[in-house]
């Protein structure tokens, strides 16, 4: 029999410039701890982590979780691009939904370098290799980094549809800004307008601008799941559940409809998302509040679409009218997002899952949503996973 599974601890550091961050085992154990602390537990209650990074060796998870004790517990590794976060969550989650556990950790890091991400080993086949050929054929543009001319790429089929502008991607941006600016752990927290967005140094002609990326970042996030039953045992806060999760990979669309959104998971989230409908018994227009995978502004736009916040060619119209803001239908991203926050790889999905469950317990100040009762989150990785989780508040 299935078991609800709580959210009974979040914690995370605030995330830096590459360079600028302690060293991984640091951060993640500070993480960990602020989580620890959060749900008012011993490590030792712990009985299984899952870990998550995309760059590091293997068993880097052991390293950083022994700076926070060694009790033997299994450790599971967890590389899944951007989405690593979000999927080490949704292995904890399982293991005790299904029984297997009882009290399971959730951490991700990622101590990153400066500048575009790039294949580590040169000797071999590149999981995106299909990716890169698929964008060479429809964009082409190879003296843009590969990052943009996805996103980017998907963005202006978007753009080339629908006659969406290029300042609404810089609306999004401003708006990210916005939300930033009353987070303390963003890296980015000075607002900027529509206008300086535009006049950002251009990273490709009519399709992007610097702002509308977001940065490489060093950080660490971390949450603690556990039954019903633990919690009432352990006297722990059982505020916040999860309502509904799934996971995607790609589909047949990704390479067979020649269309930069599907590259870039377009179809791989919408199924992601309507799985989490189905489970959940509820809509898009039951959320108040989202964490979305805003890597590029791009990306936002898409994903209010694919996410069934508003309907397919209605985005621009959505982020017109403030609906993606305070005051408006659904406040996406208020803890700033990628594009203000951060977006260190492994970290980034239980960074979301931090922001959402604060949302949820009414602690997340400046940033809160008022009478936020269901919360979205939404963690894409190319090449490709896509994770939609749905929280709810659970009433006392």
């Amino acid at each position: 029999m299935k078991q609800d599974v709580y959210v009974v601890g979040v914690g995370m550091v605030p995330f830096t410039k590459p360079g600028a961050s302690e060293p991984y085992p640091q951060m993640a154990a500070k993480a960990v701890n602020a989580a620890l602390r959060d749900a008012g537990l011993d490590y030792a209650k712990v009985q299984q982590a899952y870990v998550g990074y995309v760059y590091g060796d293997s068993t880097a998870g052991q390293r950083a979780l022994y700076e926070v004790g060694m009790s033997g517990i299994p450790v599971v590794n967890v590389n899944n691009n951007c989405s690593t976060g979000s999927t080490a969550l949704f292995l904890a989650r399982q293991a005790v939904m299904s029984g297997a556990a009882d009290c399971v950790l959730a951490l991700g890091f990622e101590q990153m370098n400066p500048g575009a991400l790039g294949s580590v080993f040169k000797d071999r086949a590149s999981a995106f290799e299909r990716f890169d050929d698929a964008t060479e054929e429809l964009v082409g543009h190879g003296e843009i980094p590969l990052a943009l001319r996805y996103f980017g790429g998907a963005g202006l089929a978007h753009m080339q549809e629908f006659g969406t502008p290029l300042n609404t991607f810089a609306k999004i941006r401003a708006k990210a800004s916005r939300h930033a600016s009353n987070n303390p752990l963003a890296l980015f927290r000075t607002v900027v307008t529509e206008e300086e967005v535009m006049n950002a140094p251009v990273m490709w002609p009519g399709v992007m601008t610097r702002l509308m990326a977001c940065p490489p970042t060093c950080g660490s996030a971390a949450a603690i799941v556990c039954s019903e039953a633990f919690a009432k045992k352990h006297g722990l806060n059982t505020a916040v559940r999860i309502r509904a999760q799934a996971m995607t990979t790609d589909g047949p669309a990704t390479f067979g409809a020649k269309d930069m959104r599907e590259v870039v998971g377009f179809s791989m989230a919408k199924a992601c998302a309507e799985q989490v409908y189905a489970e959940a018994g509820l809509g898009p227009r039951d959320v108040q509040v989202v964490e979305l995978h805003d890597c590029f502004a791009h990306n936002e736009l898409l994903s209010y679409e694919a996410l069934g916040l508003c309907e397919r060619g209605g985005a621009q119209k959505f982020v017109e009218d403030g609906d993606n803001t305070y005051g408006g239908q659904v406040v996406t991203n208020p803890s700033g997002g990628l594009l203000s926050k951060g977006h260190p790889l492994g970290a980034t999905g239980l960074a979301q899952c931090t922001e959402l469950v604060q949302q949820l317990r009414g602690q997340a100040e400046k940033r809160q949503v008022e009478g936020a009762r269901i919360a979205l989150q939404h963690n894409l990785g190319l090449g490709g996973a896509c994770v939609v989780t749905m929280y709810e508040k659970v009433a006392a």
